[in-house]
């Protein structure tokens, strides 16, 4: 039996996205729905990491007490709801770094299954953008596109890994998980 796994994309998917970045907690704002989705999929028995590309970082837009804190925010807005994030991994490097682990590329992902000592194959993996569904599906994960964020413009210019499923919101992707889990 595979771990019960998702692997969610922060901005866009979570919380509202921005051009400029989210540089402070007070810019955090979470998505109508996506703190219960990510209760929800908790009370059902999930693990819920987030894998996010915060060059924001990098190019010294924020450190890293200020995206610890924006994270902080995150952890209580869901603990207010009943939920919970199992564990956060983020690529704090800028875009022209020749690191392996800012999405596309797929080293985040490897980074999970070793840390959660995970088979990624199949897993679910929620992303707003083409780099977050490339990167998962590199290991195997299912990938899927939620129309928040820049979703919407994702899916208009094409070329989505095979097998992309695509969905309204978060919210809308977990009532699919818990529907299949009940079948």
């Amino acid at each position: 039996m595979p771990t019960k796994l998702v692997i969610l994309d922060r901005d866009g998917v979570i919380n509202f996205d921005s051009a400029q970045f989210i540089k402070s907690p007070a810019e955090w704002k979470p998505i109508p729905g996506s703190l219960e989705a990510i209760a929800r999929l908790n009370q059902n028995g999930y693990r819920v990491v987030i894998a996010t590309n915060q060059s924001g970082v990098g190019r010294g837009l924020f450190d890293m007490d200020t995206l610890n804190a924006i994270h902080g925010k995150l952890h209580k807005a869901l603990a207010a709801v009943g939920g919970r994030i199992d564990a956060i991994f983020y690529c704090p490097h800028a875009a022209d770094s020749k690191c392996d682990c800012r999405k596309p590329k797929p080293g985040m992902f490897k980074r999970i299954a070793e840390t959660l000592n995970a088979d990624l194959k199949g897993v679910p993996a929620v992303g707003d953008s083409l780099r977050d569904l490339q990167a998962s599906a590199v290991l195997g994960c299912q990938p899927m596109l939620v129309l928040t964020g820049k979703g919407e413009k994702t899916q208009a210019e094409g070329n989505l890994p095979e097998g992309t499923q695509i969905y309204p919101d978060l919210a809308a992707v977990v009532d699919t998980l818990l529907a299949k889990g009940k079948a």
